[in-house]
């Protein structure tokens, strides 16, 4: 199994790079964003390699780092996620950003990868919940709150400032996380007005 290739960039596709190493052309498959992030033809590159092996194909596809190649295997253990979209997933959200999206378990996010319906959204952010923090950076705390917001298991002046800032626009993941964050730093008790204060205080960040 091929696990990492560095070599020169030859030549760019819709969806893969050839990379040309020491005289052989081999075809990666990458997200937008890996190939995106790679340089010009003619300049050196390096990237993780995940093999695929087929009786009538081998497939390559490559990484910019080891956890974006871990993600691209974890999600497949989804149930309607191939390869297709899991790179697809990885083209609109790196890493970081795909962790914390289902840490928060925001299906609007996820959803708006090419081939990830409403339903299989929330089957990759139920499933993968537990397993998103070891490769991500959520805050075990705000993923605690936010579930409890969207769970109206949270008092009301919070469930207000939520639904204020969705009022606003904004999807309910996303104001839910930012009263969850506005409640580490506001007062004990602090009533819906200052939550949405420190909410969009957020927001703006």
């Amino acid at each position: 199994m091929i696990g990492k290739l560095k070599g020169t960039v030859d030549s760019y596709g819709e969806d893969f790079v050839i990379l040309d190493v020491h005289g052989v052309g081999y075809v990666v498959h990458c997200s937008t964003k890996t190939l995106t992030a790679l340089p010009q033809a003619g300049e050196a590159a390096m990237l993780s390699i995940e093999t695929h092996v087929r009786e009538d194909m081998i497939r390559l596809f490559g990484f910019r780092s080891d956890a974006e190649r871990e993600w691209f295997r974890l999600l497949q253990t989804v149930q309607g996620v191939g390869s297709k979209v899991a790179l697809a997933l990885l083209s609109i959200l790196d890493p970081g950003g795909l962790a914390t999206a289902i840490g928060l378990q925001d299906k609007a996010a996820v959803g708006r990868a090419p081939g990830v319906g409403p339903k299989l959204a929330a089957r990759i952010v139920a499933e993968l919940k537990d397993k998103a923090p070891v490769f991500g950076v959520v805050d075990a705390t705000t993923a605690k709150l936010v579930g409890d917001i969207e769970d109206k298991r949270a008092p009301g002046p919070v469930q207000d400032a939520v639904s204020a800032l969705m009022n606003l626009g904004y999807p309910q993941a996303q104001a839910s996380a930012a009263v969850a964050s506005a409640l580490r730093t506001a007062e004990e008790g602090a009533d819906a007005g200052t939550l949405i204060r420190l909410g969009l205080r957020e927001l703006a960040k």
